[in-house]
């Protein structure tokens, strides 16, 4: 081993900077970067592949409760309402019950699963005490962030896949999709929308009793008070208000649109500005994860 000291600044001579040498097997030498320079410039790519890589390995090596259990609970939801709301040819938006209700129950569970996913992560390091091995490799928090919030969005979209394919194969659902671009824009926005959620939980939950009281008394009423069910304009126009001020109805009723071509949200104008509404959202609970991330709280303590 052998060092070689020199200065890049003649200003700061007495603090010199060095660069490390190393003889490889082969009698060449291998220069390492100067102690202080950042060898990682730009976005660490490979880091960031390997920490969605990691976070998708974690939820597939148990798909049977993380992917088909989803659609399995999802169909006993489409069975539990056809049979006790969709006799007599009951029709909401000009479709069958069943082929209404469907949509939102793809999209909810997609959700859901976001969350899960993304609430887990970093909980689960503070619980081990493993959450070193998230804060100490090379990441910037914008890249920690982004390999989370990718992998909840994998698992939102493997989720909602599942769940169509269990869906279809029940009696009197069609599930075609004259706008498409509906289904992957407000099923990417519910996504990242409850995968942030999902990792702003797991960054302030102490244990796992905080993160089940954000499901429970948030999550779950938020989803189910979403017009999954229904149209609110069936509701008293207190709770039309109440509705429209809850963000997972505009994600549900998008999605729905994709497949129906109709939706309880308004004109078509009044879908583009959720679509729009719905971005700015997630920009705004992004800069705010963010800049938890970056300041460390409760993860650096």
């Amino acid at each position: 081993m052998a060092d070689r000291a020199h200065s890049a600044n003649p200003l700061h001579d007495a603090a010199p900077v060095t660069e490390i040498t190393h003889e490889d097997k082969t009698g060449g030498s291998i220069r390492f970067a100067p102690r202080g320079v950042p060898v990682i410039t730009g976005i660490n790519r490979v880091g960031l592949l390997a920490l969605y890589m990691k976070e998708v390995r974690r939820f597939l090596k148990v798909q049977t409760q993380t992917i088909w259990a989803p659609a399995f609970t999802t169909l006993l939801f489409l069975v539990i309402f056809t049979v006790a709301l969709g006799r007599e040819g009951r029709e909401v938006l000009n479709v069958p019950f069943a082929s209404f209700v469907a949509p939102g129950l793809i999209v909810m569970a997609m959700m859901q699963n976001a969350f899960a996913n993304s609430s887990f992560s970093l909980l689960s390091g503070k619980m081990q005490g493993t959450i070193i091995d998230l804060l100490m490799p090379p990441l910037s928090p914008g890249e920690l962030m982004g390999g989370i919030l990718a992998a909840a969005i994998t698992r939102a979209g493997l989720v909602g896949c599942a769940v169509a394919l269990a869906i279809a194969l029940w009696p009197g659902v069609s599930l075609n999709v004259p706008h498409a671009w509906a289904v992957v824009w407000f099923g990417l926005m519910g996504a990242l929308l409850l995968a942030t959620l999902g990792l702003a939980t797991s960054i302030w939950a102490e244990k796992f009793d905080h993160n089940a009281a954000i499901t429970n008394f948030i999550i779950a009423p938020l989803s189910l008070l979403s017009g999954t069910f229904y149209v609110i304009e069936n509701l008293d126009p207190a709770f039309q208000w109440v509705s429209r001020m809850n963000p997972f109805f505009y994600v549900i009723s998008g999605f729905r649109y994709g497949f129906l071509g109709a939706s309880d949200i308004g004109p078509d104008s009044a879908l583009v500005a959720s679509a729009g509404g719905l971005l700015a959202l997630n920009l705004v609970l992004g800069a705010g994860v963010y800049a938890l991330l970056r300041s460390g709280w409760k993860l650096k303590n």
